[in-house]
């Protein structure tokens, strides 16, 4: 093999090994392995392996998002996707949106799927404002007093003061 192939093959290795890491986390995460008198997962990480605490946080995230996503897992489990892609990935990533997204991953480089993602992102909080601003908009409350004199209330809240109503009510 030329050294060109050496490394690439190597990295691949190197991306695989990381798959592994990470699956070894989240069981470690899930057993709650860490809970010896650290904060979280990520603390114990940050003290036992010697990465920085966010970089941490970021691996047990990713680690937690992973069997949600099984093309993602078996691409990186393979070695074809970096922790830096599939970190990219796991912030917008879902069950309806994988394939697509993993194509972009296998495609691109990694700064074209972090671009990719941000502007996903931005999208994503758009629509969500949309859609904050619309059930903002459709709310109603309205109060009377019947004939007989009992409250008739009749309304449409957002799920949140929806269910404070209920809990008081209750």
């Amino acid at each position: 093999l030329t050294l060109g192939e050496s490394i690439a093959a190597l990295a691949v290795r190197l991306h695989a090994a990381t798959y592994e890491l990470l699956v070894l986390l989240r069981e470690f995460d899930q057993r709650q392995g860490w809970n010896t008198g650290f904060l979280s997962c990520a603390h114990w990480l940050h003290w036992r392996t010697s990465i920085d605490l966010g970089a941490a946080r970021e691996k047990v995230r990713v680690a937690r998002a992973l069997p949600s996503l099984p093309l993602v897992s078996a691409e990186m489990r393979r070695g074809r996707l970096s922790y830096a892609k599939v970190r990219a990935l796991t912030r917008v990533a879902t069950a309806d949106n994988e394939a697509s997204l993993l194509d972009l991953a296998l495609a691109g480089n990694c700064s074209h799927v972090e671009r990719v993602v941000r502007a996903w992102r931005r999208v994503d909080r758009v629509r969500a404002a949309r859609e904050t601003e619309a059930r903002h908009l459709q709310r109603q409350l309205s109060t009377w007093v019947d004939d007989d004199g009992m409250v008739v209330i009749r309304g449409r809240l957002t799920p949140e003061v929806g269910a404070v109503l209920q809990r008081a009510i209750e």
